[in-house]
């Protein structure tokens, strides 16, 4: 099998509408909110952390600049979602599973650049990678808390995770431009 090449694009509602959500949107009148001189607010999205899941946030340094991809995860019983913080964006890489499976699908991989003021809320069941370009990326993550404890037990000890899988694929990010 070959490597699949990626390109990343500039993430939009619906290029990314398979895989999740796209936060950052500006606010509109036609979405609940409220807007005057001093502050604006305005809804973005109801996040799922799954049946009895406790939602956390976490803040997460992304330091992985290798643009091949051989392992991709996925979360069964939560949406995760990530901002990035400060001046530096992401590279998110995302994947469908295969029709009734549970391994991802090379040829629904897609890869996006997330820049400051934007973010995403990925749905559960959805394959995933963030790299960064060159330098340290700090991002605020919305997650499910026991998804986090059983991934770091499992990354430090490993024992087996239930609500987290990995699996290998072979494709490799190709920056022609920055979004």
């Amino acid at each position: 099998m070959s490597t699949l090449l990626l390109h990343p694009q500039p993430l939009t509602s619906e290029s990314f509408a398979p895989y999740g959500t796209v936060l950052g949107t500006p606010y509109t009148d036609e979405i609940a909110g409220f807007s005057n001189p001093a502050s604006d607010f305005w809804h973005q999205h109801y996040f799922q952390a799954g049946h009895g899941g406790v939602p956390e946030i976490l803040w997460v340094n992304y330091r992985n600049a290798e643009l091949l991809i051989t392992e991709l995860e996925v979360h069964w019983e939560t949406q995760q979602a990530i901002v990035p913080l400060g001046e530096r964006g992401i590279i998110h890489v995302v994947a469908l599973s295969h029709e009734g499976t549970h391994e991802p699908d090379p040829q629904s991989m897609r890869a996006f650049f997330v820049l400051p003021g934007q973010g995403i809320s990925m749905n559960a069941g959805c394959w995933h990678t963030t790299r960064i370009l060159r330098l340290e990326s700090t991002c605020l993550m919305l997650t499910r808390g026991s998804t986090t404890v059983e991934l770091a037990a499992h990354l430090r000890e490993g024992p087996q995770a239930c609500e987290t899988s990995f699996a290998a694929i072979d494709a490799r990010i190709v920056v022609d431009s920055v979004a």
